[in-house]
């Protein structure tokens, strides 16, 4: 019923930047917050940043003030802009939408170099 589409991850150098997109379709209500988490090989899933259905955002402390969270409504689309990216970035990133239910997407692949 609801599928989240996820693209923009790659391969950067440390300092670089990329933007990773996640669009959502099918039947989706009330809107209470989108999210991206992020999981290292090894490492628990964690919650990188959140915007709820008021416009309010909270972001992990590893990465608030190089990240922004947004979304698009119209496009039913969340955004992550990740600037000055670290090797510890390097996850596989989840985008994540709850209405009464709780959606993923299929994760995609961010890997820093130094």
């Amino acid at each position: 019923q609801v599928q989240l589409a996820e693209s923009g991850g790659g391969l950067v150098q440390a300092g670089g930047s990329l933007r990773l997109s996640c669009a959502a379709s099918g039947r989706i209500f009330v809107i209470k917050a989108m999210s991206w988490y992020r999981q290292a090989p090894g490492k628990q899933r964690e919650l990188v940043a959140l915007i709820t259905g008021g416009g309010s955002t909270n972001y992990a402390d590893s990465v608030k003030g190089r990240f922004t969270i947004s979304r698009d409504n119209a496009k039913k689309t969340v955004y992550l802009q990740m600037n000055s990216l670290k090797p510890e970035d390097t996850a596989v990133y989840y985008c994540n939408v709850e209405d009464f239910r709780v959606y993923w997407g299929q994760g995609t692949q961010v890997t820093v170099s130094s």
